[in-house]
C-alpha cells in the first residue's frame, strides 16, 4: 500500500466529529500505552489532551533523551536560486511577484559555502525555486560537488524528482532530502497552488518515498501550518512519517513544524497554530514515534526555540539566511523566501544550547 492509498482511507473522515468525541479517559488510555496507534495520535492532538501537556512533556522528554541523548543538531539553509515557475500563494518566490531574481554561479556558491562553513556549520540544506530550465540537474550536480568540499552533510530542498534523478544527486554527494507537502488537504492544496509543477498533489505526496527508494539516508517532511486545519494536518504528518519509518527502516525520518509568516505578495494564515498547540503537536509526535526527528527552524522566535529543546526537538537551523546569496551578500536588495524570527548567529545558538544542558552537534555522520 502506498501512502496515497493510506491517506485516501481518511478522505471522508470527519475530523471535527472525532476530535470533539475524544474523552479524558481516551487521552489517559493513550498516555498509558507503550506503543501508540493512529487513533492514539488523534487523541493526543485533540483539544481534550491540552490539559495533559505537562504529563505529555515529561514522557516525551524521557523518550527523546533515551533515543537521542541531550543533543541538538545544527544546520543552515543555502539558497542558490529564487527563479520559480509556481504561483504558490504563500511564498515570496511566487512567479507573479515582481523582483529582480538571482541564480548563483558556481563560483558564487563556493563563496557562500566558505562563509557558511567558517561559521561552524557542517550540515547544509541546499534550496532552489522550482524551475527546471534555470536550475537543471547538471547545475545541481555541480553545486553539490562544490558543497562537498565544505560540508559533511548536504540535504536538498528542491523541486520533486524521479528516483533516477535523485540517484544522480546522491552520487554527486547529497545525502538527505526535505520535501514539504505544504498541505495534505487536497482541496486547499489545489487552491494555494493555482499554477506550476507543484500543482500535482499526487506526485508531490509520493516524493519522499521516491527519495527513500533512491537511497537518501534521511528524509524530512511536514505541512506548512496556516493553510489547512492544524490538527488534521498534524495527524497526516505523523501518519506520513510513520509510514516512511515502517516501510524504510534504514532511513532517518523527521518532521518540521514551519508556521506561516508574512510572505512577499502572499496570503495571511487562515488556520493559526498557537505556541501551546505547536508544543502539544511535538509531544504527541514524540509519544507516537520515539525515534522521530523534530526540526525547528528560525521561523520561530528565539524565546520559544529555547524552550523547545526540552520538549522533543532534535534539530535547529542556526544563523540562517533565506535569500539567495545572503551569506556573502552577493545579491543586495533581494527578496527572502520568508522572514526570520530567530536572528542569532551560530555561536549564539550553540552557547544557548550549552546553557540548557545540551550539546550542539555540528557533524553526526560520515559516508562509509
Amino acid at each position: 500500500m502506498s501512502f496515497l492509498e493510506k491517506i485516501t482511507e481518511f478522505e471522508f473522515f470527519d475530523f471535527k466529529e472525532y476530535f470533539d468525541s475524544v474523552s479524558s479517559q481516551d487521552v489517559e488510555n493513550s498516555l498509558n500505552k507503550n506503543n501508540l496507534d493512529k487513533f492514539d495520535l488523534l487523541s493526543l492532538l485533540s483539544n481534550t489532551a491540552t490539559p495533559y501537556i505537562e504529563q505529555m512533556a515529561q514522557q516525551a522528554n524521557k523518550l527523546t533523551i533515551q533515543y537521542f541523548g541531550r543533543v541538538i543538531s545544527l544546520y543552515a539553509p543555502l539558497y542558490i536560486s529564487d527563479y520559480c515557475n509556481n504561483s504558490c500563494t504563500y511564498c515570496g518566490f511566487n512567479r507573479q511577484n515582481q523582483f529582480k531574481r538571482k541564480k548563483l554561479s558556481i563560483a558564487e556558491i563556493e563563496s557562500e559555502a566558505k562563509v557558511l562553513s567558517n561559521s561552524g556549520i557542517k550540515h547544509v540544506l541546499l534550496l532552489t525555486g522550482e524551475d527546471l530550465v534555470k536550475t537543471p540537474i547538471s547545475y545541481l550536480v555541480e553545486s553539490i560537488q562544490v558543497l562537498t568540499k565544505y560540508f559533511s552533510s548536504i540535504a536538498l530542498e528542491i523541486f520533486p524528482m524521479d528516483t533516477n534523478d535523485y540517484k544522480t544527486l546522491i552520487n554527486a554527494g547529497a545525502d538527505s532530502l526535505t520535501v514539504y507537502q505544504e498541505v495534505y488537504n487536497k482541496s486547499i492544496y489545489k487552491d494555494v497552488h493555482p499554477q506550476g509543477m507543484k500543482r500535482d498533489y499526487k506526485y508531490r505526496l509520493l516524493t519522499p518515498e521516491r527519495g527513500a527508494i533512491a537511497g537518501f539516508r534521511a528524509i524530512n517532511i511536514g505541512p506548512l501550518y496556516g493553510l489547512g486545519n492544524v490538527q488534521s494536518e498534524a495527524f497526516f504528518a505523523g501518519l506520513h512519517a510513520k509510514y516512511l519509518e515502517q516501510k524504510h527502516p534504514d532511513v532517518e525520518v523527521s518532521v518540521s513544524v514551519p508556521r506561516m509568516t508574512k510572505a512577499e505578495g502572499g496570503i495571511s494564515p487562515k488556520n493559526l497554530l498557537s505556541d501551546k498547540t505547536l508544543v502539544q503537536f511535538m509531544l504527541a509526535w514524540r509519544l507516537y514515534m520515539p525515534r522521530l526527528g523534530i526540526n525547528i527552524s528560525t521561523r520561530e522566535p528565539a524565546w520559544l526555540r529555547d524552550k523547545l529543546i526540552h520538549l522533543g526537538a532534535t534539530k535547529f537551523s542556526a544563523g540562517s539566511k533565506t535569500d539567495v546569496g545572503g551569506y556573502s551578500k552577493v545579491n543586495k536588495g533581494n527578496i527572502p523566501q520568508f522572514e526570520l524570527s530567530d536572528t542569532r548567529n551560530v555561536d549564539e545558538i550553540a552557547q544557548m544550547i550549552k546553557e540548557k544542558g545540551y550539546q550542539a552537534v555540528f557533524k553526526d555522520w560520515d559516508a562509509a
